[in-house]
């Protein structure tokens, strides 16, 4: 097909890009009919009872499982690239305080990538190391943010502490106890990748105009943003807080689907069935309300998900990983606007992952456009217009 496409030769137009591939890639599957997903071939419900988020990590980027001392030695990459320079902290301070912390995390990734002596080094072996120092370095910088825009001092990043469980030290100046450790460590492993999502997509395309990986990371950023991709968690959770109580919950949904309104949280392009990691969440979810005290808050998600699932069988629209995120991270004590930059803190393993496959076969990405404007206008000299 030539950009030169007649009237008469009216292409299909895959308006979402639904059905088209874009790539081959052996690193996650998601089977939306029975509702799994794989990453490098292992289920991602063995990975949330058995794995780390660290070992996930290894599994997305190497392809295989770790040794013990390959899973250390990775451990202890992350860990050393967990730090950032006083010139980053020094940015991340002049940044306004009402700015969304995703953008700020966008702003400093792009920033970052000026103190990488490897920036710019194409090599296959040197974008391995950039991935570990981003991966790294992505729960200092929202952490870091955060305690800043709350008036706070930083908090230093501890080396002994895996991913997970620093990020809540950090962000809270306090050692979380030990289910908020594990549950934030499971949430990560969920997150981590989702084959060829919105975000993942826009890195690809970064990528393949030979970018570097920095900037293939802040292109993937900018693209969670939207809340049909990564900010749906939010909407997901706000929805909840406005119906208060679990007798609002069902005359809610109700009202909201007889006026045609959107429910966030539900559906997903390629799940028709249960997202399996909102199964995962729902069951972490409930432990923590009942921990925290909050069970209604829970209740009130549970008569949301029944009420739709049952209004809109036919439509096979069940609950997505968001709709239990942003309760679980809010039953954590995180800000919702943090939400989104936690759910980049994983998602920059796939990321990274689907970036450095594609560079071994590389095609630039340029699609078509189908023109249907006027081709006979008239150019008028501005002093002849009416």
């Amino acid at each position: 097909m030539t950009e030169k496409t007649t009237v008469e030769s009216k292409p299909k137009i895959d308006k979402g890009l639904d059905d088209v591939y874009v790539k081959e890639s052996s690193i996650c599957l998601v089977d939306g009919v029975r509702g799994r997903l794989l990453y490098r071939g292992w289920d991602i419900r063995d990975l949330a009872e058995h794995s780390s988020f660290e070992e996930t990590v290894y599994i997305l980027i190497h392809g295989r499982l770790p040794t013990r001392a390959e899973l250390a030695e990775a451990k202890q990459a992350f860990a050393e690239n967990r730090a950032i320079g006083p010139e980053v902290v020094k940015l991340l301070r002049c940044m306004p305080k009402d700015a969304p912390p995703i953008d700020v995390l966008r702003t400093a990734v792009s920033y970052v990538s000026n103190f990488d002596k490897e920036r710019d080094d194409p090599t296959r072996g040197a974008n391995m190391r950039k991935a570990q120092r981003l991966i790294g370095k992505f729960p200092t910088l929202v952490a870091t943010a955060q305690r800043i825009r709350e008036g706070k001092r930083p908090v230093a990043p501890d080396p002994s502490r895996g991913i997970a469980e620093d990020f809540l030290r950090m962000l809270t100046g306090k050692k979380p106890d030990r289910l908020s450790a594990k549950v934030l460590d499971v949430a990560l492993i969920l997150h981590a990748d989702h084959s060829m999502n919105a975000s993942a997509f826009a890195a690809t395309v970064a990528a393949s105009t030979l970018a570097d990986l920095y900037s293939t990371m802040v292109a993937a950023i900018a693209t969670l943003k939207g809340p049909l991709h990564g900010g749906a968690n939010e909407a997901a959770l706000k929805t909840m807080l406005a119906i208060g109580k679990p007798e609002n919950a069902e005359s809610y949904v109700l009202n909201t689907l007889r006026n045609h309104g959107k429910i966030f949280g539900f559906g997903h392009r390629v799940y028709k069935t249960w997202d399996p990691r909102a199964l995962i969440l729902r069951d972490y979810a409930r432990q923590l309300s009942e921990l925290r005290g909050q069970q209604d808050l829970f209740h009130v998600a549970e008569i949301v998900q029944d009420t739709v699932v049952r209004e809109l069988s036919a439509k096979q629209i069940y609950p997505n990983v968001d709709f239990y995120s942003g309760l679980t991270y809010h039953l954590l004590g995180i800000p919702t606007d943090l939400f989104t930059p936690i759910f980049a803190i994983s998602r920059v393993s796939g990321w990274t992952a689907h970036v450095i496959e594609y560079w071994e076969d590389n095609r630039l990405v340029r699609p078509l456009d189908y023109y249907v404007g006027p081709t006979d206008n008239v150019y008028v000299p501005i002093d002849q217009r009416a």
